[in-house]
C-alpha cells in the first residue's frame, strides 16, 4: 500500500504567495509522494492532485488543509471536494485531517518564532 499527502491551501492570484507551500511540499517529498492543491485561483485543484497521486499508484491519501484555522472553506467546501474525489477514485482511501494550524505543536512553533523575532 502506497501512501501520499495532499497539502490543500486556499490559493491566490499572486504566484509568490505559494512559495512557502511549495517549500513545505519539497521538504515532505523526502518521505514520499506529496502534491499541492488549491481551492481557487491556482492549480492543481484537489481533484487534479488526487488524480495525479492515484496515477502514481498511491492508494491512501491524507488531505492536510494548510490553514491556520477551520473556517468555512475547511468545514464546508473541503469535505464536499473530498467526497467527490472519493466517488471518482473508488480504489483510493482519502482521509481528511484537521487544519494544520489547529495542532498544538504548530501553535507552539509559531509562537516561538514570533517570540524570537527576526
Amino acid at each position: 500500500m502506497k501512501s501520499g499527502i495532499v497539502l490543500f491551501a486556499h490559493g491566490s492570484r499572486d504566484r509568490d504567495w505559494a512559495r512557502p507551500f511549495q517549500q513545505l511540499a519539497e521538504t515532505l517529498r523526502k518521505n514520499g509522494p506529496v502534491a499541492l492543491a488549491y481551492l481557487e485561483f491556482m492549480s492543481p485543484t484537489l481533484e487534479e492532485a488526487i488524480a495525479a497521486l492515484a496515477r502514481d499508484s498511491v492508494t491512501t491519501i491524507r488531505v492536510v488543509p494548510v490553514f491556520l484555522g477551520e473556517g468555512g472553506h475547511v468545514k464546508e467546501d473541503l469535505p464536499k471536494l473530498v467526497a467527490a474525489a472519493e466517488k471518482k477514485h473508488a480504489g483510493v482511501m482519502i482521509h481528511l485531517e484537521p487544519a494544520i494550524g489547529e495542532q498544538p505543536s504548530v501553535i507552539e512553533a509559531i509562537a516561538a518564532a514570533i517570540a524570537r523575532g527576526k
